[in-house]
C-alpha cells in the first residue's frame, strides 16, 4: 500500500493508525500547492479531489477520506484493537466520533488555513472552542475517546496539532490527551517520518 501525504496535514492521521497497526505502507508526499507528488505525478489523476490523504491499495485501486482509510487500515489487523469489529455498538459509536471530528472541527479549521475576513476566523475559532468543549467533557473521565485508544483518538489528534499551531487554547482534558499522544512511540514514529517536531 501507498499513503499519500502531506506533512502534517489530515493525512497524518492514517500514517499513525499503519504505524499502530504494523502496516507496512509506502509513503508518498504530495505538494498540495503544485498538486504534485515527489515523484513528480499529478496528484488529481492519483485523487480528483486534489486533497490527501489517498491510499493506493495492493490491486492499484485508490481509496479516499481519511475516515474510511483510517477504518480500513485497522480492519486489516483486527488483533491490533484500533477499531471495534463491525456491526457492533462501538463501531457505530467509533464511526460517530469521526463523523465529529470530520464534520465538526476539522471543517471548521478550513478558514484558519485560508485568505478569508477576519471575522470568518473569529468565528471558525468560536465554533471550535466549542467543540473542543465537548471533547473536553468526553476526556474528563476516559483517557481516549471510546476508552481505548483508537483510529478517532488519531485523527483527533491531529486537529489538537492544527490548534496547537495556531495558538487556540486547549481546554485541559484535551491538552492532557494531547501529551499522551505525543508520549506514544508509533505517533512518534509518524511524526518523525513527516519531519514534523515531537
Amino acid at each position: 500500500m501507498k499513503l499519500y501525504y502531506s506533512p502534517g496535514a489530515c493525512s497524518l492521521s492514517p500514517h499513525i493508525v499503519a504505524e499502530e497497526a504494523g502496516l507496512a505502507v509506502e509513503l508518498e508526499k504530495v505538494d498540495l500547492r503544485q498538486h504534485k507528488t515527489e515523484t513528480g505525478e499529478d496528484f488529481y489523476k492519483i485523487n480528483p479531489k486534489g486533497y490527501v490523504p489517498a491510499l493506493k491499495l495492493d490491486d492499484g485501486s485508490i481509496l479516499t477520506e481519511g475516515p474510511a482509510i483510517v477504518q480500513y487500515l485497522a480492519d486489516q489487523r483486527p488483533a491490533s484493537h484500533l477499531a471495534p469489529a463491525n456491526g457492533t455498538m462501538a463501531r457505530y459509536r467509533l464511526m460517530e466520533w469521526l463523523g465529529f471530528i470530520n464534520s465538526e472541527l476539522h471543517k471548521n479549521f478550513s478558514p484558519l488555513f485560508r485568505d478569508v475576513p477576519e471575522a470568518v476566523k473569529s468565528a471558525a475559532k468560536a465554533t471550535i472552542a466549542k467543540r473542543f468543549a465537548y471533547v473536553d467533557e468526553v476526556l474528563a473521565h476516559k483517557d481516549y475517546l471510546l476508552g481505548e485508544f483508537s483510529v478517532a483518538d488519531a485523527y483527533l489528534f491531529v486537529m489538537t496539532n492544527w490548534a496547537t499551531s495556531m495558538r487556540l487554547e486547549l481546554p485541559s482534558h484535551v491538552a492532557a490527551f494531547r501529551k499522551r499522544m505525543l508520549a506514544r512511540p508509533k505517533v512518534q514514529a509518524a511524526m518523525k517520518a513527516e519531519g514534523l517536531p515531537v
